[in-house]
């Protein structure tokens, strides 16, 4: 399926919306794929890598963020 037949699908299940949370929750993640979109840079090997060695130590740390605490923060924006 192209681009545009999936733009035109998604408008098509976006109308039939009833749910005002649902709608709301979608108008924030276009907003930040807007805002976003123009600033994103893609990372570096070597930075990609750090990343990965910082996240490794945090997880055996045990600096962590539950899943369902990540979610509720989500919500909360």
């Amino acid at each position: 399926m192209d681009l545009q037949t999936r733009k035109i699908n998604f408008v098509q299940e976006f109308l039939k919306l009833e749910s005002e949370k649902a709608i709301s929750h979608l108008e924030k993640l276009l907003q930040k794929e807007t805002q976003s979109g123009s600033e994103f840079k893609p990372m570096s090997t070597k930075e990609f890598q750090k990343r990965i060695e910082i996240s490794t130590k945090d997880s055996k740390n045990g600096r962590l963020t539950e899943n369902s605490e990540l979610i509720s923060e989500i919500e909360k924006k």
